[in-house]
């Protein structure tokens, strides 16, 4: 199956320059587990759960960070076109969860795991 089809098209996201503290609560108030982060309009990278883990974890303040110094930044993305099980297998073989779904170049939305998951559970 396409991602086209599995993927959720709405986009949360955050600045950079943004508190942990506001990004941890976007995170509960949309039930997920990722931001793209956004350097204006532009996808400059995505923080996750796990970035805010570390955070918490090696920094002596998280709640001073912004999300900019957690930010993974070397940004993977799926196609719309690619096939799900194809972006399964780059998700696992890169130990990740979510990423970001692009139409030629332009953000649409995100794809996670549980996704993923999902459609392979219905379809038995």
């Amino acid at each position: 199956m396409l991602i086209s089809n599995v993927y959720r098209p709405m986009i949360f996201s955050c600045q950079g320059t943004q508190r942990l503290a506001d990004v941890a609560r976007q995170m509960v108030e949309h039930k997920v587990g990722a931001l793209a982060v956004l350097d204006g309009e532009r996808l400059a990278g995505i923080i996750t759960e796990r970035d805010l883990v570390t955070a918490l974890a090696t920094s002596a303040d998280p709640a001073s960070q912004t999300a900019a110094a957690y930010t993974s930044t070397k940004i993977r993305t799926a196609a719309l076109d690619e096939d799900s099980r194809d972006v399964a297998r780059r998700m696992l073989d890169a130990g990740i969860r979510h990423l970001p779904v692009d139409d030629q170049g332009r953000l649409v939305g995100m794809v996670s795991m549980r996704d993923l998951l999902a459609l392979e559970t219905w379809a038995l």
